[in-house]
């Protein structure tokens, strides 16, 4: 019987399509399994210490259950650990980020009974890393872009992913086609940075328009890019064709001009709301997303507010919310002015509870209107899907519904996070 492995994935969109790469590479040797494994290989992130204690908890969850078995951690959080600024003690072997290009003799280490950390390696070339399914999702995610060259204050992904790279607009394009071939209808271009995509001899505007020339793909979106990224270029390209998704997922962070420069974002809050202005003035029916952090060092109440200010005059219909969290080895661990846990924890709630009202005002003006829904899964009975602006959908009827279905859908009511619909005709 050939060694079962199972996966734990928890993080960015990147580490998803990481852990698909990590199956296509596994799968000749080894038994891909969802239950009882000799190996459970987790990528885990370190972006914040509640993700951390998330990766942590289900390790231990895992070693209870399944005392005999292997844990190999893999990714973000295993290269913070052999920094020194991170501490896992549940996993028997980690491997950073580069071992996931490796991760079938990672995994034959692990089954040796090898324990603690790998040895440092380079990782494989970008142009290698490639997925040719993405199991279980209507959507397939597609890697173009790795590290990231800013030095946010607050964050760790320089210094665990390393410099901005990325893959050649000929590979994503091959790649992009045998996804497309596998029959997924919609690609997400994604990345640790995608504004900071450059390959040789070409940018983002210039790969988003050859993707779309593929036949069978009926879907292009992007997933989150900073404001720089938003071009005139990149927006000529995207109302070049109906196809591409307008929904703009642009972190935020702040709308407070002095705690994005203490955060080093590298933007003024003037400049973040051009960036809207300017996709609407190229897409009027673009809907948006962003994330926010709320109880940075130095924010003040007054400082909230103006960032509240913002987010109503953007009208999000996805607000990501983290409250800040102290990362050793970060700048901002030392910054002065520190925003108590119970003031974090109340503005938090605070943006949430604005954030829905506004996503409901958002999904409100959509009843009556007639779209395409792409159909992804059925859930408690109905069927549910996403909208062009990526906003939830719920379908009621059946109507000869299957996934992987884009059909056209007439928006009935907003209930909670969803909208309802109807199929159309």
């Amino acid at each position: 019987m050939r060694p079962r492995v199972g996966f734990l994935t928890f993080g960015c969109r990147v580490n998803q399509y990481e852990t698909q790469m990590m199956r296509g590479q596994l799968a000749n040797d080894f038994d891909l399994v969802q239950g009882a494994a000799d190996v459970y290989l987790v990528s885990a992130c370190t972006v914040t210490s509640l993700a951390e204690r998330k990766a942590r908890q289900a390790m231990r969850r895992l070693r209870r259950e399944h005392p005999e078995a292997k844990i190999l951690l893999v990714g973000c959080l295993a290269d913070a650990v052999t920094r020194g600024v991170s501490d896992v003690r549940e996993a028997d072997l980690l491997g950073g980020n580069a071992w996931k290009g490796k991760i079938c003799e990672a995994v034959h280490r692990a089954l040796a009974g090898e324990r603690r950390a790998l040895p440092a390696i380079d990782p494989i070339p970008l142009n290698q890393e490639r997925i040719v399914e993405h199991p279980g999702r209507v959507r397939a995610f597609l890697k173009i872009q790795d590290g990231c060259d800013l030095s946010c204050a607050f964050c760790r992904t320089t210094q665990i992913r390393g410099p901005s790279r990325s893959k050649s607009i000929a590979a994503v394009v091959t790649e992009a086609s045998s996804l497309v071939e596998q029959g997924y209808p919609e690609i997400v271009l994604t990345g640790i940075n995608l504004a900071q995509y450059s390959p040789a001899g070409g940018d983002l505007p210039t790969l988003v328009r050859r993707i779309m020339t593929m036949g069978g793909l009926r879907r292009l979106r992007l997933g989150s890019i900073n404001p720089g990224g938003i071009t005139p270029q990149l927006l000529e390209a995207a109302v070049s064709d109906r196809r591409f998704c307008p929904h703009f997922h642009i972190p935020l962070q702040s709308g407070d001009d002095a705690i994005l420069r203490r955060m080093s974002r590298g933007y003024t809050v003037s400049f973040y709301l051009s960036r809207i202005e300017l996709v609407r003035r190229f897409l009027p029916e673009a809907t948006f997303g962003a994330d926010v952090i709320v109880g940075f060092p130095g924010e003040t109440r007054a400082a909230f507010a103006r960032t509240c200010s913002v987010v109503e005059e953007v009208g999000f219909v996805n607000l990501h919310i983290f409250r800040y969290s102290p990362r050793v080895g970060t700048p901002a661990l030392d910054f002065p002015r520190v925003v108590a846990d119970r003031e974090r924890h109340y503005r938090a709630r605070r943006l949430a509870q604005l954030a829905r009202t506004l996503r409901e005002g958002c999904m409100t003006a959509f009843l009556g209107s007639v779209g395409g829904v792409l159909v992804e899964e059925k859930k408690d009975g109905r069927w549910r899907g996403y909208t062009r602006g990526y906003i939830d959908t719920v379908l009621e009827g059946e109507n000869g519904i299957t996934a992987g279905d884009e059909i056209t859908v007439r928006i009935t009511g907003v209930s909670g996070n969803y909208l309802k619909g109807v199929k159309d005709g």
